[in-house]
Order: structure tokens, then C-alpha cells, then sequence
């Protein structure tokens, strides 16, 4: 199963490692991870839940939970960072690459947004960019265990090079688009786009 190191670079010192990879505004939350959500906690069945790639794709797919099990898995190693000013270092997500799943769709030439759309109704907007060259992942298991519900169970989108509201919660659906359209948080004052390093929090901000 490919690993991808997410953009920390080599071991070293424990505290130069985690110092070099805070971004500004950010602190180190240690194990703890808060559960922030804009919408109810679903409960979701895993034996109904399907994902599916449409819009502007040639091919749209939908998977089963089976079926998307059975497609070549990905792990991201690395570390992740919220809005809010949590950072988490170290963590292990396992789960299948979006490149994997827009390779069986075949996105359209003019494709260059995806809109990711979860079953309550939450929607993200970012460019195809950012969720393809190995940035972003369909991910069930965190840390060696199946990935808990209030964090996005039983399956969640991962962007962790993005701040996190952008990686959506018991995500469903991703569609392709060829122009932006602003998610819920985008509507609601936050960035278009959300890079931690560039502190692009909120509508305005660079």
C-alpha cells in the first residue's frame, strides 16, 4: 500500500520537527482532537453508504463501500491543522487516493473545481489541483482503528495540506466543475482556498 509522508520531510529532533512544521498562528494540540462540526452527527450504515465522482468526468462512478475496498489502498502519514488553531502532528490515515478514483472517472478537460458534498447536506469547494498529484485521500481508518464517527465516520475526505474544514466529514460525493462555486463555510466568511502556511482563514486574507 504507497504511504505518502505528507510534506514533513525527514525525522529529526522531536521539537525541531514540530516547530518547523507549525504554521503560523497554529499550536501543537498534542493527542487531543477536537470534534468541531457545522452540522448533526449522522448515523450512518457503512452497507448504504456509496461514494460517487460526477460533473464533468466522462466516466461518473459511484463504489459501495465493498467495492471501494477493493480498489488499490493509500495511507498519508503526516499532520493536519484547523481553522480554529489546532494542529495535530503524526498521524496515520488509511484509506484510497482521490487520484485513484478520478483515474475511473476521467475528468473532463474543463474540469478544474470539485465540489465535495457530504450526506448532511456540508459542501467544500477547491481546485482539482488540490486534490490530485497525491494531496487527497477517501479515508476509514486513523491511527490503526476504523475512523470514529464525530470525526467523519465512516469515511471522510482528507486534504491535509489544506486547513481541515476543507477535508468534509462523511463525504459522498465529489463533483467536478469548471468553474469555483463557494462550500458552506466559504458562503459563511471563510477563504476560497484555506493554505495553513499562508494563514488563509477567512475571506480577504491573502
Amino acid at each position: 500500500m504507497p504511504v505518502t509522508r505528507g510534506f514533513t520531510g525527514k525525522r529529526r529532533d522531536d521539537r525541531a520537527r514540530r516547530s518547523d512544521r507549525l504554521p503560523p498562528g497554529q499550536y501543537d494540540a498534542g493527542r487531543e482532537w477536537p470534534t468541531l462540526t457545522a452540522e448533526a452527527t449522522p448515523d450512518l450504515d457503512p452497507e448504504s453508504w456509496t461514494m460517487t465522482v460526477d460533473g464533468l468526468v466522462e466516466s461518473p462512478r459511484t463504489w459501495s463501500w465493498r467495492q471501494i475496498h477493493a480498489l488499490e489502498g493509500s495511507s498519508y502519514f503526516g499532520d493536519i491543522h484547523c481553522v480554529t488553531t489546532w494542529s495535530r502532528f503524526d498521524m496515520t490515515f488509511v484509506g484510497v487516493s482521490v487520484d485513484t478514483l478520478l483515474d475511473l472517472a476521467r475528468p473532463g478537460a474543463d474540469a478544474a473545481y470539485v465540489m465535495a458534498h457530504s450526506t448532511t447536506g456540508y459542501t467544500t469547494n477547491m481546485p482539482l489541483e488540490d486534490v490530485t498529484g497525491g494531496r487527497a485521500w477517501v479515508v476509514w481508518e486513523v491511527d490503526g482503528r476504523p475512523l470514529p464517527v464525530e470525526h467523519g465516520g465512516p469515511v471522510r475526505l482528507l486534504v491535509p495540506h489544506l486547513y481541515f474544514w476543507k477535508s468534509a466529514k462523511w463525504v459522498t460525493r465529489l463533483e467536478l466543475m469548471a468553474t469555483d462555486r463557494p462550500g458552506f463555510w466559504e458562503q459563511n466568511g471563510y477563504h476560497d482556498r484555506g493554505d495553513p502556511w499562508l494563514e488563509q482563514r477567512y475571506q480577504g486574507d491573502p
